[in-house]
């Protein structure tokens, strides 16, 4: 736990320093998109004010930066997780800017950033206050992410619109998303399992529907636009509709 601790503190500074730099040089960039530079000096201050300047309007800014920033201070869990996104998103995209620009300008950083925090204050059961922030999220980024759905670290959620996610949804670690992905339920179901459980390193392609209280095993492929009911086994790559086992090829990333 401290290693990993103290992984996290070394690349949170290095975010920070970083966008640091970015603001020295770019002096307008900042002022274009209602950053605080003061903000950059504290890395849980940083990211509550990269959230609150993607909600418009000043009075609801203020408020989203403010717990925001209780948030990330508060929740060591999902803190570390943050980092861990932003750091894999990165790595993961292939665009010019480093830590900074994935921080400033990833759509789906900032999706995954409103859930950390609707999650925290869903735990420490403000409920109502998570399903507003949620509404006011999913409101920017074209998401509907029920507060109570439980997120790994290290997830990349590529650009992030259209996503849906379920209230018993569960995403293991280093999960990889597209666009317009839904994790949903089929309606049958009413009991404490009616979304799918993802595993660590799942990825789904864009625009796939799964419904259900299903398993998704580890290292499993999603194809685009698959519509998948029933679990998957670990390592297997599905398509289709309805999604059916597929041999890997490695073509693509989808492994199809």
């Amino acid at each position: 736990m401290n290693g990993q601790a103290s992984d996290t503190e070394t690349f949170a500074q290095r975010l920070v320093a970083e966008v640091q730099d970015l603001y020295r040089r770019q002096p307008e960039i900042p002022a274009l998109l209602g950053l605080s530079p003061e903000a950059a000096n504290n890395p849980a201050h940083l990211l509550a004010d990269i959230l609150a300047s993607t909600t418009g309007g000043q009075s609801a800014s203020s408020h989203v930066r403010r717990l925001a920033a209780d948030a990330f201070s508060s929740d060591t869990d999902g803190f570390r997780a943050a980092i861990a996104d932003i750091e894999t998103t990165a790595r993961k995209n292939f665009e010019p800017g480093g830590l900074s620009a994935t921080l400033l300008y990833s759509r789906g950083v900032h999706a995954l950033l409103g859930h950390r925090v609707a999650h925290y204050y869903w735990t420490i059961a403000k409920t109502d206050l998570a399903l507003a922030l949620k509404t006011l999220f999913g409101r920017a980024f074209s998401t509907d992410i029920h507060p109570a759905a439980e997120f790994g670290k290290g997830i990349w959620l590529d650009h992030g619109l259209g996503f849906v996610v379920g209230e018993t949804a569960i995403i293991g670690d280093n999960v990889s998303i597209w666009h317009g992905v839904t994790l949903g339920s089929t309606l049958k179901d009413n009991g404490t399992r009616r979304h799918p459980r993802l595993g660590p390193n799942v990825t789904i392609g864009a625009d796939a529907i799964l419904l259900g209280g299903i398993d998704i095993g580890t290292g499993s492929v999603i194809a685009a636009g698959s519509i998948v009911l029933r679990d998957v086994e670990p390592e297997t790559t599905v398509a289709g509709v309805p999604a059916r086992s597929k041999p890997r090829t490695g073509a693509s990333f989808t492994g199809i």
